[in-house]
């Protein structure tokens, strides 16, 4: 694996950049903070000098994550062009993109087992992401009439906890766990699966 090397006057950017790496190899709890001061080609006390500790590196990884996430995520949306429909289902498609594009960051975000809340930084980052997504969802949802209309937030979880679980399951080449089907199609089945149940796609299409 290519690494990402430091870049002098940006010793904190290298770390995170040394711990990426590392999580991608390793995973979120396989490194250790020595391994990251001496991927990013610095001492282990100079990392003191930006993070009280890997946790503290991993919130950070996982904040630039969520950054990079919402961007991509606020890109498919696309203002609910050219549909409210065709938008959604674009947030779908960017999730597995994400992941597959960056890997680091999303195990440093979701497989971590750091809070979302640890710091304001990172609760900010990570509420930005799933907004879009339930943005999406309350767009979308104005076409089920009122009294079948299920909450936007609830909605929104749905399609983020089967995006979350095709990516798990299928999108990350975890060993045992092949499908005889991509993972994009997995996820545009079930995601028409769920819109027809509320009406919003007619069962022909």
């Amino acid at each position: 694996m290519a690494k990402r090397g430091y870049h002098h006057g940006n010793l904190r950017q290298a770390l995170v950049d040394a711990a990426l790496d590392l999580i991608e190899e390793k995973g979120p709890t396989g490194f250790t903070l020595s391994e990251a001061a001496k991927n990013a080609g610095v001492t282990p006390a100079a990392v003191y000098r930006h993070f009280e500790g890997r946790e503290d590196l991993i919130v950070e990884a996982a904040r630039q994550g969520h950054e990079i996430f919402a961007e991509l995520m606020e890109y498919a949306y696309n203002g609910g062009k050219p549909s409210a429909l065709e938008a959604f289902e674009a947030t779908g498609r960017a999730y597995l993109a994400f992941a597959r594009k960056h890997p680091g960051h999303y195990m440093a975000m979701f497989e971590s087992g750091i809070s979302a809340n640890k710091n304001p930084e990172l609760t900010a980052a990570a509420q930005r992401s799933s907004a879009i997504l339930e943005r999406a969802a309350e767009a979308l949802s104005e076409h089920i009439p009122p009294d079948k209309r299920p909450p936007s937030s609830m909605f929104s979880a749905h399609i983020w906890a089967m995006s979350h679980g095709v990516v798990e399951l299928f999108a990350r080449g975890t060993p045992g766990s092949r499908s005889p089907f991509p993972p994009e199609d997995l996820l545009e089945a079930g995601i028409g699966i769920y819109l027809r149940g509320l009406g919003l796609i007619p069962p022909d299409k």
